[in-house]
């Protein structure tokens, strides 16, 4: 009997008639995310990239914004990194080569680059961390590194050339002289050069290294993917803060030691049945702490209600009559889960917080960056009280389309950057 061969799965496809991925986003999921690394000719084709190199110094100048400068001196092999929050005389004196200007999150600051995230639908929306924004002069680079979560680099303006090794078990260890976490090694196995609309997508793992071949603009959609260190670290305090102290150390089955000055396997069982007494049994329970978990991990900033009252609810109700709507935070994260309890029954998890609703109004408010007057009467009576907790909060601000800031927050009210 004929030996099946494993099918070899290309490394580079156009997806010009069927972008973003070139094939079905189940095909995608199942052959390449976290599994190996694809190169997507024309992924957006006929991209104009909704942001300008300008736009983003100007952000980078901004004291929310997150912000790096990183610059290499070729002579040295040495990369040099500067923290924002810049000023706008740093940029004129910068050398016409050679140095890369990055900004996280900047979803958040630009509605038309958030207008790039429903393509990754195929995804879960609480996945998705961040578009991270890099403008690189000619011969600008981060040097060969290392992501530990999956990235879609997907190439806005200008010619960038993208190196990886794709090969199993590739080198990791770090450079020692660097303040950033460079490799020591590096060999790539495949090159390419991306233009406009062409992108790159990497699994965790996957040692990378772009140069810019001329004046360039790189968008790099990221994961949230916390560690086990993370999600351990968070999930004990959740249970050590819940404790019942009733529960402790017990040994009503003690016999006489054979040594009392040894801790014998009996009581490590012990040890360990009185930690196992702390584990959240309960799927709901569980569901709880990592849908608050996940909906503050990472975030860009903290949402907070600011100054002016919040509407009372007969206020909001007939500013949504005459036509106004809510917009939501950009920094606000939500997401929503099915509870076990029968009934419809479920939560809506928004910044850390959670909210009890049915099934239908939890599914809709997660996936409402705006809400009008049909959204919200389409909400339950719990459904509407959400809403006017969430206002209270600043996760959503009321106003009407043909005011001035109608596509988003100005960074600087109902938020405090971390």
């Amino acid at each position: 009997m004929a030996k099946k061969t494993a099918p070899a799965f290309p490394i580079e496809i156009d997806a010009a008639r069927r972008p973003p991925l070139g094939m079905s986003p189940a095909a995608f999921l199942r052959d390449y995310w976290q599994k190996r690394p694809l190169l997507i000719r024309n992924a957006f084709p006929g991209l104009q990239s909704p942001l300008q190199p300008e736009d983003l110094a100007g952000l980078a100048c901004e004291e929310g914004a997150l912000a790096r400068l990183i610059q290499h001196d070729r002579a040295r092999d040495h990369y040099s990194v500067r923290h924002g929050p810049f000023e706008e005389s740093d940029f004129p004196g910068l050398p016409r080569q050679d140095w890369t200007l990055l900004v996280q999150d900047v979803d958040k600051w630009d509605a038309d680059v958030a207008a790039l995230l429903p393509a990754f639908a195929f995804l879960p929306r609480w996945r998705i961390d961040d578009v991270m924004i890099s403008f690189a002069a000619p011969g600008g680079s981060v040097g060969a590194h290392v992501d530990q979560y999956d990235v879609f680099l997907l190439q806005g303006q200008g010619h960038r050339r993208w190196q990886i090794d794709a090969r199993p078990n590739p080198p990791q260890d770090f450079r020692n002289d660097a303040e950033l976490k460079l490799l020591r090694e590096f060999e790539p196995s495949h090159e390419w050069l991306l233009g406009p609309g062409d992108m790159l997508y990497l699994p965790p793992g996957v040692p990378h290294h772009g140069v810019a071949e001329d004046a360039c603009l790189t968008f790099s959609i990221g994961m949230r993917a916390p560690s086990s260190a993370e999600l351990m670290g968070d999930y004990i305090d959740t249970l050590a803060a819940d404790a019942d102290e009733a529960l402790r150390y017990a040994d009503p089955d003690l016999a006489p030691p054979r040594d009392p000055n040894e801790i014998d396997a009996a009581a490590m069982q012990r040890a360990v049945q009185a930690l196992n007494a702390l584990r959240m049994n309960d799927p709901d329970r569980l569901g709880d702490w990592f849908g608050r978990f996940i909906t503050v991990y990472r975030a860009a900033g903290e949402v907070s209600a600011g100054g002016a009252p919040a509407p009372a609810r007969a206020e909001l109700e007939f500013a949504l009559d005459q036509g106004a709507t809510l917009w939501r935070h950009p920094w606000s994260r939500m997401a929503w889960r099915r509870a076990h309890a029968k009934g419809g029954a479920a939560r809506l998890y928004v910044s850390g917080q959670e909210f009890a609703l049915p099934a239908k109004d939890a599914q809709a408010l997660a996936a409402a960056a705006e809400l009008d007057l049909a959204g919200y009467s389409a909400l339950s009576a719990a459904g509407r009280d959400c809403v006017l907790a969430l206002v209270a909060g600043g996760h959503y601000r009321l106003g009407r389309d043909d005011q001035d800031d109608a596509d988003g927050y100005d960074g600087e009210d109902g938020g405090e950057e971390e």
